[in-house]
């Protein structure tokens, strides 16, 4: 039970970095030091070293961001009071943590562009997954598929640059009024009943 333990501290604790320092910022004895292992327990799990410990952290960075937009869209049947809720969260979390906690899907990301690795997979995957959780909530709520689809990037794609203009402006008004703009679009997008 105890490597359990230390496989989830080592990620959590990457993840926390990627979030604060990026992917290039952050090294695997920083992370072995802050997740109080010993480097030979990252290599034992991670043997890909660096890259297979950020894989595993954008999991679960991505996962922790999946359940809070879960959280939001299942709060309420309207989508778009949904969205602006989960904004909302987003903007008093991001506050809370000094503008330094946002996500670490997008720090991974932006740092890993054009290159065809397992970190700018796992960022893909989180994002697909986030979007997916968003058209099946429009979807369950009679948006046509092709508006869902296009709605659910849209929505992913806003709260992503909203959350970093918040981090650089160190406000949460960008998140605050993607949410409501966001709400505004899916209105205009929803089915009559």
């Amino acid at each position: 039970m105890q490597t359990a333990g230390t496989r989830e501290r080592i990620v959590v604790t990457a993840a926390r970095l990627i979030q604060r320092q990026g992917y290039v910022g952050t090294g695997i004895k920083q992370i072995a030091t802050e997740a109080e292992a010993t480097l030979g327990s990252v290599y034992h799990f991670f043997p890909g070293g660096k890259e297979a410990v950020a894989v595993a952290a954008i999991g679960h960075g991505g996962a922790e961001f999946a359940a809070l937009l879960r959280e939001s869209l299942d709060g309420t049947e309207d989508p778009a009071e949904a969205v602006e809720h989960c904004a909302d969260r987003l903007a008093v979390e991001l506050r809370a943590s000094g503008w330094t906690d946002g996500c670490p899907v997008t720090a991974a990301a932006l740092e890993t562009l054009g290159t065809d690795t397992g970190v700018q997979r796992a960022c893909a995957e989180a994002l697909r997954d986030w979007e997916r959780l968003v058209y099946e909530k429009l979807a369950g709520a009679g948006f046509a598929a092709e508006d869902a689809r296009d709605l659910a990037t849209t929505v992913i794609a806003t709260l992503e640059g909203a959350e970093v203009t918040s981090q650089v402006r160190r406000s949460d008004e960008p998140l605050r009024a993607a949410g409501r703009h966001l709400a505004r679009l899916l209105r205009s997008y929803a089915p009559t009943r």
